[in-house]
């Protein structure tokens, strides 16, 4: 969703700040859904799945906290 409202928010303002503040957002994005997939393929190939490792769960964090500063610095 912080995605979304960063690419609204930098067609609409076309400001250089707007098109950076996408351009963090997306690549967030892109790092949660590549943390997610490694975790969707562990899952996948081990009858027992492993424990998530921690630099994976850290990165997972990282990605959504700072997609939700983005969002409320767009908002603000």
């Amino acid at each position: 969703m912080a995605a979304v409202l960063a690419v609204k928010t930098a067609l609409h303002d076309g400001s250089a700040t707007g098109i950076a503040v996408c351009a963090l957002c997306c690549a967030l994005w892109l790092g949660f859904l590549r943390v997610a997939h490694l975790r969707i393929r562990t899952l996948a190939s081990a009858s027992p799945p492993p424990a998530l490792a921690p630099r994976h769960a850290s990165a997972a964090v990282l990605c959504a906290v700072s997609m939700a500063v983005c969002a409320a610095v767009l908002v603000v």
